[in-house]
Formats: structure tokens, sequence, C-alpha cells
């Protein structure tokens, strides 16, 4: 992979991941500072399935905010990659990086592009999971709602 290749595509991946931390975390704060109004103008409380499902999208809520929060540290160090003229000079700054803020310990030589982009896929599918346990929490409180 040229140079301009690598900063292009590690650039192209920071874009990605900053649209992808965003859109759910968006979402899920839109809908939580909703939630309350709703079920108490239409009586949640009283139904034990909306208790436990608007419970689970809570705790869901949190996670998906985690994942976004991970995801956008992540956007910031591919960033950093990017801004460097090869793959080994800009997978070594992010490892001294993460070294002094002792996230990772100290390596003899940096991780490859291609496993770093893996794991962050793997952080996103994970984002992913989350969200859609959210939704489902979400909708299910709805409609357990008496109304």
């Amino acid at each position: 992979m040229t140079d301009e290749t690598y900063q292009r595509r590690t650039a192209a991946f920071a874009d990605m991941l900053i649209k992808h931390a965003a859109w759910p975390a968006a979402i899920v704060l839109v809908c939580d500072g909703f939630a309350p109004l709703v079920a108490s103008a239409r009586g949640a409380l009283q139904a034990p399935i909306a208790v436990l499902a608007l419970l689970v999208a809570a705790a869901s809520a949190v996670v998906v905010l985690g994942f976004s929060a991970l995801l956008a540290f992540d956007a910031l160090l591919f960033r950093l990659m990017a801004s460097h003229d090869n793959e080994r000079s800009g997978c070594a700054a992010v490892d001294d990086v993460l070294a002094r803020m002792r996230l990772k310990p100290a390596s003899s030589s940096p991780r490859p592009l291609d496993d770093r982009i893996a794991g962050t896929r793997r952080l996103l599918a994970r984002q992913r999971i989350a969200f859609a346990i959210f939704v489902l929490a979400f909708l299910t409180a709805g409609f357990w709602m008496p109304g």
C-alpha cells in the first residue's frame, strides 16, 4: 500500500467512525430524553412489562453511549495515524500515545493497520447489537404502555 493510499484509507475510516459514533448516540439521547415524559403521561409505571422494558432500554442506552465514546476515541487515533507519512510511523505514534496514557503496554513493533481496523470493526458490531437491544426494548415499552 502506498503512503497516499494509506493516508486516504485511514482518514476515510476515521470519518466513518465519527458518523457511526454520533448517530446512535444522538438517537439514544433523544429517545431517553422523551421517555420519562411519555411514560408518565401514558401511565407506564402501572404495566410491569413496560417498566422492565424501560429498564432494559436504559441499561442498553448506557452501553451504546459507552461504545460511541470508544468509537469516537478510535476515530481520533485513526486521524492521528492518517497525519503521518506512512503506516509504520502512524501506527507507532498511536502505540506511543496509548502507552503514555497507560492504556496499553509499549510494544516492540506496532500492530498493522488491518489489525487495528478489524478490532475497531468488532467494537462497531458490539455497538450495533447494543443499539438493536435498545430499539427493541424501547419499542416494547411503548407497545405495553397502557394508553
